[in-house]
């Protein structure tokens, strides 16, 4: 009799922990189809340095979707007038004695926002041709049986159709240890001659902020110059090398690694390349690559697709992986799991490189292609919860890298005494970019903490605390000097000037933000902690300054967006219409000493229901929902991970709605960060994927880390 209460244990835990998740099964599930391309996203393939979006042909025949990398930057020629003296005498304003680099003379400030902006490094597509040779005008409405499908497993997309009753397929694969594309074409009309590739190149330059769905600019062809070499001595399985040169800047396309073809230019007077299969069989195979250089060796097609089959199943099986739909009543279940391996998908396509990804990935461009370092936890920090290091460690390292010109910015430019200061927006130089909020914004300066702290977790390593430690200490010696203190009051202050997360107040008005003095507590806790850790003494300024920071300012008894905040500004849009950050105080933050977890939530109840949630985009949603999550309001929680106004496309593209062109991934990250969280759960958090609710839902994690 004894026995019979184990026995009836061992009856219930298998529903949550039993059987290996069958991963394959879960991830196939959701692979996408389309049967006509998308006038907005392209179905991609790549590595996380490389990604090619192709049109329902599986190229870019129809829509000039782009082929984009984290190393294609150009600079413009400067302005005329200017020289790179003058570039590097700009500067802007000086405010509280502070040396700022917004406010200086034009062209040069504009110049130097949009310098170096990203590439579009080409196009590849399907050539049609007529019974005499000739190229064919056809457009996708005339195809028939129109068919794409992505194998997510392998990254494989194959794309099927009928032209004038002949079956053409097209298959394509990215390469993972080159930035490769691997194509194979098959169909009967390769042997009456009637189909062949094309290849194109774009201007590229920094006019436009935002360029989607497409990047560059088609028609300028007297702005940029191609060259065409063939023959041997190009490389081993190059056939063909195409140098580009936009500006100053010169990129390469190689072609080769399949079957033997004639590649010839059009007109002079046109960027357009032609190649045609020398052997008229049924299948039509080649190998294109794309670099900054020369390169030695061009895979091979069916190299790139081996290679494509192997790492992406190694990825899928050997990270973490959650499964909320196996076994799930709630009809809701479905598409959150949608979601969730779209996502993953997209983010190891697209944001997997050396430096943080821009909001759009390699999709297309915004800001000028350039990144935003407040946005690179929202981007990045989910690799470290589903234990995705190798991928994460491509580009944490950019702290390391970023140190010195961020004790420069903070040192030298605006003459603080220690620490660096982290940029807002900016490029693989690490410089930051001209403007108002990109110099005045700080919430982006405790992330490096936040990713040391996840490393050491997974590692518990001297190495780890050894990497880091420079970092954490420049970090914080710099937060601890900006925080002033108060003559008036004793307590250290935050700004002004600042902006908040928001972005919407007054830089000049804006003195101790709720969430930037609990997110400063947080970090020089982590910061002390890691000293700790060392064997190391921690300054004192850090610790008096953590001690002492300006309590969260409050509003009948709430808290408040910044202290002297109007006090109704419940009921003012200026301040109730973006992103409502202060759900993160208990919520993407864990408790931090200075926040009041009852208050914290009230403040949290109140967002939802007097925030112009309408105007909530991306990120938002998953970080209301991890603060329902912590607060207890699990079904809340659900509903804002699956809001209405929290959309993703058929392929798994995170909509960007009225605010910014689609994708915008800081809300697929921040969907990986939140259902890790509420799947597996966060320090001190009870109980079995704390973050759902127990009925309807049945969550199994595999290789997933608790959130802080």
């Amino acid at each position: 009799m004894m026995h019979f209460p184990c026995l009836a244990l061992a009856l219930v835990l298998p529903a949550y922990a039993a059987a290996r998740i069958d991963r394959h099964a879960v991830v196939s599930r959701y692979n996408p189809v389309r049967t006509a391309s998308s006038a907005s996203t392209p179905m991609q393939v790549g590595n996380g340095h490389f990604a090619f979006g192709a049109d329902v042909t599986g190229l870019q025949t129809f829509l000039p979707f782009a082929i984009m990398s984290d190393w294609g930057w150009k600079n413009d020629s400067l302005p005329v007038g200017v020289t790179e003296a003058d570039l590097d005498a700009y500067r802007g304003v000086v405010w509280d004695g502070v040396q700022y680099m917004f406010g200086g003379p034009e062209p040069m400030q504009q110049w130097l926002i949009s310098n170096p902006n990203r590439v579009n490094l080409g196009r590849v597509g399907l050539l049609f041709l007529d019974e005499h040779g000739g190229v064919a005008n056809v457009t996708e409405d005339v195809l028939e049986d129109t068919i794409q499908k992505l194998d997510l497993w392998t990254g494989t997309m194959t794309s099927s159709f009928r032209w004038e009753g002949q079956e053409v397929q097209v298959q394509t694969v990215a390469a993972q240890s080159s930035d490769t594309v691997g194509v194979t074409i098959s169909s009967p009309l390769l042997q009456s001659g009637r189909l062949a590739v094309f290849l194109d190149f774009p201007w590229n330059d920094g006019t436009v902020k935002f360029e989607a769905p497409f990047v560059g600019v088609w028609n300028a062809t007297s702005n940029h110059t191609t060259s065409l070499t063939t023959g041997e001595g190009l490389g081993l399985n190059v056939d063909a090398a195409i140098a580009h040169t936009l500006a100053s800047t010169t990129f390469f396309t190689f072609v080769g690694g399949g079957d033997d073809f004639n590649i010839s230019r059009v007109s002079p007077d046109s960027h357009l390349h032609t190649v045609v299969p020398r052997e008229r069989g049924r299948t039509f195979s080649l190998s294109i690559a794309y670099a900054a250089s020369l390169i030695k060796t061009l895979p091979l097609v069916q190299d790139v697709t081996r290679e494509s089959e192997q790492v992406w199943r190694q990825y899928w099986s050997q990270n973490g992986f959650v499964d909320v739909a196996t076994g799930s009543t709630d009809p809701r279940a479905d598409e959150l799991q949608r979601r969730i391996v779209l996502s993953q998908y997209l983010l190891r396509v697209n944001e997997a490189g050396d430096t943080p990804p821009q909001e759009s990935g390699l999709v297309n461009n915004g800001w000028y292609g350039k990144f935003h370092m407040e946005m690179f936890f929202w981007h990045s920090a989910h690799w470290a919860l589903w234990n995705n290091w190798d991928l994460l460690n491509r580009a944490s390292g950019v702290y390391s890298r970023f140190l010195s010109s961020s004790l420069q910015r903070a040192q030298v430019q605006e003459d603080y005494p220690t620490g660096a200061r982290w940029s807002k927006m900016t490029d693989p130089t690490g410089r930051s970019a001209p403007g108002e909020i990109n110099e005045l914004l700080i919430w982006q300066q405790p992330h490096p903490l936040v990713f040391a702290e996840y490393e050491y977790r997974a590692t518990r390593s001297k190495a780890t605390l050894d990497k880091w430690r420079d970092v954490v200490h420049a970090t914080a010696d710099w937060m601890a000097v900006y925080a002033r203190r108060n003559a008036s009051t004793g307590y250290f202050d935050l700004g002004p000037p600042m902006y908040v997360v928001s972005e919407d107040t007054s830089p000049n008005a804006t003195r101790n933000p709720a969430f930037e003095l609990a997110y400063w507590r947080f970090g020089l806790e982590h910061a002390s902690a890691w000293m700790g850790r060392l064997g190391e003494d921690v300054p004192e300024a850090w610790t008096d300054v953590r001690d002492n920071l300006a309590p969260l300012p409050m509003e009948n008894g709430l808290y408040a967006v910044y202290e002297g905040i109007p006090s109704d500004f419940w009921d003012t849009p200026t301040f109730t219409n973006d992103h409502p950050a202060l759900v993160g105080l208990y919520g993407w933050l864990p408790q931090t000493a200075n926040v009041n977890v009852d208050i914290a939530k009230a403040t949290a109840e109140k967002v939802w229901t007097s925030w112009n949630i309408s105007n909530c985009w991306g990120w938002d949603f998953p970080m209301l929902a991890m603060s329902a999550a912590r607060n207890g309001d699990t079904e809340k929680a659900v509903e804002w991970l699956l809001h209405p106004l929290f959309e993703f496309d058929d392929v798994g593209m995170p909509v960007g709605g009225v605010r910014v062109p689609t994708p915008y991934f800081p809300g697929s990250g921040a969907l990986l960060y939140a259902v890790a969280m509420m799947a597996e759960g966060w320090d001190r958090s009870q109980g079995l994927a704390p973050g759902f609710p127990k009925e309807g839902w049945r969550i199994r994690t595999e290789r997933v880390s608790k959130a802080m």
